[in-house]
């Protein structure tokens, strides 16, 4: 589950081992500046009088954060680190009470679980009341129970998964939903286009649905066209993406979009495909595929044709070869 490999990124972080945490190397400090409602003293405190209570024994914040920053340190930080396990990094040494046990969970703003295997999104993502960003790619992930989302969620990126079905994603949306990453997933069938409606997404900008196996140009355009803040769209790689006229029949049907397959949608081209939203008529639903064979290696040569003489009765070899293509 996700909260699972959540508590296990947690854990790999270290965030109450040195020089993070509370210890012998900062102990005095917090003991000696508690607020007066029992708290920390934290991110806020006087870095004057932290200074006071600092031991010959004990470290600065400033030297404490420097073992982290300095890349020559054995406790520095990860080059490829997020900027979220960042924050946690630094928050667990200026204020370590904030990382400890379930006060973690204030302070997350940002989840990234990328290849651990991830199957169910549980309902234990609901104490993160502050998440704003869902990055769950490259998972096993085939369904998405919405009333397991915060609903303080802006992002949701689901790319590189096993989904075939948003059905249970849209019982109950985030309201908030800015970005919904689907590519690389098992969508397409047509009972899909009814969930990508404004009914359901009120306020998404961007929408990746890119490696699909959407295919009625047509049927997907009458929804996302309810979707009046939509400004990004990713559609590359699904089979109505070879349609002569797909990426103009978008542009001119889609008028506030911003960006369609990772380009920009100039102001000429919106006028050079003016008017061709209404001639549904040029959108057929097959595409043509040119496919030239440059070489066929591992199959017996039948070029050398046989010289027979005239009356003869022997037998005549003939080879016929059959290619096939997938799409």
């Amino acid at each position: 589950s996700v909260s699972a490999a959540f508590w296990e990124h947690l854990q790999h972080l270290g965030l109450q081992d040195f020089p993070c945490g509370l210890g012998s190397w900062n102990k005095s400090r917090f003991n000696a500046h508690r607020s007066p409602r029992g708290g920390w003293p934290g991110l806020g405190a006087d870095p004057a009088r932290q200074e006071e209570a600092v031991l010959l024994s004990e470290e600065s914040p400033e030297a404490l954060m420097e073992l982290l920053r300095d890349r020559h340190s054995p406790w520095a930080l990860p080059p490829d680190c997020s900027p979220q396990d960042q924050r946690l990094w630094e928050m667990a040494v200026l204020a370590p009470e904030l990382t400890r046990g379930s006060n973690v969970f204030q302070i997350i703003r940002s989840l990234r679980i990328v290849g651990k295997g991830v199957e169910k999104v549980d309902k234990g993502l609901l104490q993160l009341h502050q998440l704003e960003e869902l990055i769950l790619s490259a998972n096993q992930i085939s369904k998405i129970d919405s009333a397991n989302l915060p609903r303080s969620l802006k992002v949701l990126e689901l790319c590189c998964n096993v989904v075939a079905d948003l059905r249970d994603l849209c019982v109950q949306p985030p309201p908030e939903l800015q970005h919904l990453g689907l590519g690389y997933n098992r969508l397409g069938s047509p009972s899909q286009d009814k969930y990508l409606t404004v009914a359901f997404w009120p306020n998404l900008v961007s929408l990746d649905l890119s490696f699909n196996s959407f295919m009625d140009l047509l049927g997907l355009v009458s929804q996302l066209s309810s979707l009046q803040k939509l400004r990004v769209l990713v559609l590359q790689g699904n089979p109505l993406a070879l349609i002569p006229a797909y990426r103009g029949f978008l542009v001119d049907s889609l008028p506030k979009l911003s960006i369609l397959d990772d380009i920009h949608v100039e102001p000429d081209e919106r006028h050079r495909f003016h008017g061709l939203a209404r001639q549904p008529e040029l959108i057929r639903s097959e595409a043509r595929v040119v496919v030239s064979i440059g070489e066929i290696k591992g199959v017996p040569d039948p070029s050398p044709r046989q010289q027979l003489e005239v009356g003869s009765e022997a037998p005549v070899i003939t080879y016929s070869y059959c290619v096939t293509y997938e799409f």
